[in-house]
């Protein structure tokens, strides 16, 4: 089955675009993989990164050692499957086994009672995938160390439960090596965010039992559409990003519509945003949102329902987007592969962790949150959330970060005209994503959500790299609990807040607005802050 890209009424705007992309012959020349398609700066770094394009084909050299790997668990009776990974190496199997309704646990964080849930959730059962390019990623190292403990505290060798997933030279595959752990290697030559087909993708996703080589068969399908000038999905999708984002609607928002895909929006968002969010350029995801209301935005659907809409499997979809994600890199005159300030972040929390954090105090408390920043005269958290709102430029966007546990969500619904105790106790049953949607509904400008850590390897390089028309909310909480770092002089607790600490610097250097909401009590801070965004 074929990727349909339909354009509707921006076909025109994408028809130009593309009409100069083929008198340039970049589509055969993309399929081919031309590494000068980005000018001389680009090159030296396109050339080792374009080895996704053959993945559908290269991968399939993985199965059979994949699938002795998935019957000796299934024999063993390893049910339960736990992948620690960040980004590119946890987003796609996450999009795959949801799709397939296949049980995967993803530790993306450093939030100690995520982590203890899933460490507390049949140890002796688990099989676990590290899955890192080099395995210097520090929460992936984190889970790693903490699991080995796990298993040798439970009298069971880690050898037996632990699978490596990285590239091959890697200090990670030398001590998995030396450690007695099995040990996939990917393809050098594919970067993170496009790597959903390589072996990141492939062995939690089979593991967790999905259909691996249907996802290599629909991408297969695809992939000799891409050299050509008509009928090429990513090419006509391409085409579309670039010519929007010309055109000043560089917010796009990702919907789901009727599709048996789920969660996609949240991979192509990494993929997208760390792609083109540099140099002051770039294109910003939007998910969750109902409707692009603002001058800046476009919609895409993905599904077969919308004006614009992209449908089809999702193999092939993993590929008709990294496709046109490299075209729109070409036509904002960006490198679509590197990720020139993803470090910055990851260097601030390094230094947070080797001396104690000078935090201040609040500028007001408001009932169980503290509010941290320059906030004009509020006086409470209402005002907080006003200015923040009032702060945002025209052709800017709002970015709420939380460092919480993703997973401790409720159902919710807003309560007009519950009195604040009704609310409030509602509200404590409620998801803090949830806020985005409350305060998307007061403004026209965007409104993005990420999880921290996990949006450092997402949007946060386009928060720093892109356009700098961010205003951010930042949400931190008290953690009740804590996991020791074997080997490591410090805490899941102290890791998450140092990171978020570190982020907030590196946002602040740039002088965008820039809040800290810190929950004293999470159930209680998270209820009272839903609960005033609802009666803005």
């Amino acid at each position: 089955m074929a990727v349909e890209v339909t354009l509707g009424p921006v076909a025109e705007a994408a028809a130009a675009v593309k009409d100069k992309l083929v008198a340039e012959g970049v589509p055969a020349a993309l399929a081919a993989g031309d590494a000068t398609l980005w000018g001389p700066e680009a090159q030296a770094e396109a050339a080792i990164r374009l080895g996704w394009l053959t993945l559908p084909t290269t991968s399939r050299e993985l199965l059979p050692e994949l699938n002795k790997l998935v019957e000796r668990v299934r024999a063993e009776g390893l049910d339960h499957v736990v992948l620690a990974g960040m980004g590119g190496s946890s987003l796609a199997p996450e999009v795959i086994c949801a799709t397939e309704d296949v049980p995967l646990t993803v530790l993306d964080t450093t939030d100690p009672g995520q982590v203890l849930r899933a460490l507390g959730d049949r140890l002796e059962n688990t099989v676990v995938v590290v899955a890192s390019k080099s395995g210097g990623t520090v929460e992936t190292d984190s889970h790693r160390r903490i699991y080995e403990k796990a298993f040798r505290d439970a009298g069971i060798d880690p050898a037996d439960r632990i699978v490596v997933v990285t590239d091959p030279g890697s200090p990670l595959e030398k001590s998995a090596t030396e450690a007695g752990y099995q040990v996939f290697l990917a393809d050098p030559n594919v970067g993170g965010r496009y790597s959903a087909l390589s072996a990141f993708g492939l062995v939690p996703s089979a593991l967790a039992g999905a259909d691996v080589v249907k996802l290599l068969d629909d991408a297969a399908e695809i992939a000799p559409l891409l050299g050509q000038n008509e009928g090429n999905p990513g090419l006509d999708l391409g085409a579309l990003l670039g010519a929007q984002a010309l055109g000043g609607r560089d917010k796009l928002i990702l919907r789901d519509a009727l599709t048996d895909i789920a969660g996609l929006p949240d991979w192509i968002e990494q993929l997208i945003a760390e792609s083109t969010g540099k140099s002051g350029k770039g294109i910003l995801p939007v998910v969750g949102a109902d409707s692009a209301e603002g001058h800046d935005q476009f919609a895409v659907d993905i599904g077969p329902e919308g004006d614009v809409h992209v449908d089809g499997p999702l193999g092939a979809q993993f590929l008709v987007w990294e496709y046109a994600t490299a075209i729109a890199g070409r036509v904002l005159e960006i490198d679509p592969f590197n990720q020139p300030n993803v470090a910055e972040s990851k260097e601030n929390t390094g230094k947070i962790l080797a001396s104690a954090p000078q935090i201040g105090a609040p500028a007001l408390v408001d009932g169980p949150v503290e509010v941290y920043g320059e906030v004009g005269d509020s006086r409470n958290l209402a005002d907080v959330l006003t200015w923040l709102l009032r702060a945002i430029p025209s052709d800017g966007y709002l970015a709420i970060m939380a460092y919480l546990d993703r997973e401790a969500a409720f159902d919710a619904a807003v309560l007009g005209g519950a009195d604040f105790e009704q609310t409030t106790e509602a509200w404590a049953r409620a998801d803090v994503a949830t806020l985005r949607n409350l305060l998307d509904y007061r403004t026209e400008r965007a409104v993005t959500f990420g999880w921290g850590p996990r949006f450092l390897h997402s949007t946060g390089q386009y928060h720093k790299g892109g356009p700098q028309v961010g205003v951010f909310l930042q949400i931190t909480g008290a953690n009740g609990d804590d996991v020791e770092v074997p080997g490591r002089p410090y805490g899941l607790a102290e890791l998450q807040l140092a990171q978020a600490l570190g982020d907030l610097g590196a946002l602040q250097s740039r002088g965008r607005p820039t809040v800290r909401l810190h929950l004293t009590d999470r159930r209680a801070g998270v209820a009272h802050l839903l609960a005033v965004a609802e009666e803005l």
